[in-house]
């Protein structure tokens, strides 16, 4: 019994962690891993930054942390000193990729010009669902 104890034990400990942050922004097909994204004390001590500035110019799309079975199983037998997790961001593709519905504001334009290129933006946004809309101004 008390082996049974202890496996059922050390499977709750090894349980996987999951999270993943979504931007909005469209993503790119560039990713950014990081597999063993040390961590110390029950992960008190977070890992490092992941620097994503250099390889993903216009922002990331997505952030999706875990602890796998191997980053948990790491982790139980360090007694959860060292606390690894994966790491994987993916970039966003690049803002300047307007669609032709894409409400454009442009230098000299008069305010009322302005104004109806943000009304356009609404509506063009409400026909999508809410989605946003972006509007260039030039």
């Amino acid at each position: 019994m008390q082996k049974l104890l202890s496996v059922c034990a050390l499977f709750a400990v090894l349980g996987c962690y999951h999270a993943t942050v979504e931007t909005g922004a469209t993503p790119s097909t560039q990713k950014i891993s990081k597999g063993f994204a040390s961590g110390w004390i029950f992960g008190l001590v977070p890992p490092s930054t992941v620097e994503t500035a250099a390889r993903c110019p216009n922002g990331a799309a997505r952030v999706e942390t875990k602890i796998s079975f191997v980053n948990g199983l790491v982790s139980f037998l360090t007694l959860s000193i060292y606390t690894p997790m994966s790491i994987e961001v993916t970039c966003a593709a690049s803002r300047n990729a307007a669609s032709e519905d894409t409400p454009v504001i442009r230098a000299g334009m008069s305010p009322d010009e302005h104004q109806m290129a943000l009304d356009n933006a609404v509506r063009e946004s409400q026909a999508r669902g809410g989605a946003p809309v972006m509007v260039v101004f030039e």
